[in-house]
């Protein structure tokens, strides 16, 4: 079981809080959950952040996958400057892609390179001339 750190909306129509719940990932959003592990309100000036952050750290180290803005809510929860998204690797087809074009950027490097020194020349032909 896939378990997800994740936001579950709440509260009455065009005025939403939110819950921060472990849930399985193929519940639905607002549907069944395990534990909830704080709240969200978005609505009031500041932001309210409410998270039991030793609740989170349990699910983390169980395995638990939070979303992008589950993320970005603990890191304020735990009083980080900003949320780091970790780095990603790339697909095998982008990993391929961006090889592709590395191979090809040196060819089309090496003519500007070129066009570069017979400018270079022709700036230095007309001066020797008139000297």
């Amino acid at each position: 079981m896939a378990v997800k750190i994740r936001l579950a909306r709440a509260g009455a129509k065009k005025a939403p809080f939110y819950r921060v719940v472990a849930a399985d990932s193929r519940a639905p959003r607002d549907g069944r959950f395990i534990e909830i592990l704080g709240r969200y309100n978005p609505r009031t000036k500041p932001s309210t952040v409410e998270l039991d952050l030793e609740k989170v750290d349990a699910w983390l180290a169980k395995g638990a996958l939070p979303t992008e803005t589950a993320a970005k809510l603990i890191a304020i929860a735990r009083g980080e400057k900003q949320y780091q998204p970790k780095e990603q690797q790339p697909s095998a087809k982008a990993a391929a892609k961006a090889e592709k074009a590395a191979e090809e950027t040196p060819a089309e490097e090496a003519a500007p390179e070129a066009s570069e020194e017979a400018a270079a020349e022709e700036a230095e032909a007309p001066a020797a001339e008139a000297e």
